[in-house]
């Protein structure tokens, strides 16, 4: 069992446990670290623990109306070349929901999960004054 102060938890409510365990290992560097699909899984990708809460988990129980709403949040990971990432990710056949929009810290995309999450690919800016990858 790993220790809860070695991770950042994220939990999302997906529809189907094993399509995001599949979507997210296969496409985003994540490795299952426990699963009991079809109700829950977690996955890691260095300091990110992904809580996926299927339809018949706790997490999943009932919230209040406005908290269901799709929103700006999102998991941000970090990678080394945007054009790469959104490349071979086209190639596995995943659309994006927006185009690569650049700024003072980086360049970024957004995709969706299965369930709809949002995750942002993000690559820093190089050069003097660059945040470095971990301060956006």
């Amino acid at each position: 069992m790993t220790a809860p102060d070695q991770y950042a938890s994220v939990r999302y409510i997906v529809d189907d446990v094993q399509a995001a365990i599949d979507f997210y290992t296969t496409h985003l560097g994540f490795t299952v670290n426990t699963s009991a699909a079809p109700a829950f899984a977690d996955v890691i990708r260095g300091p990110l623990r992904l809580l996926l809460s299927g339809p018949a988990s706790s997490g999943a129980r009932a919230t209040p109306d406005d908290a269901s709403a799709a929103g700006r949040n999102r998991i941000h990971l970090v990678v080394d070349d945007l054009d790469a990432e959104t490349a071979r990710l086209r190639d596995a056949g995943l659309s994006f929901r927006s185009d690569v929009v650049a700024g003072p810290g980086g360049r970024q995309i957004l995709l969706s999960d299965p369930a709809g999450n949002m995750i942002e690919l993000f690559q820093p800016a190089h050069g003097p004054g660059a945040p470095t990858p971990t301060t956006p």
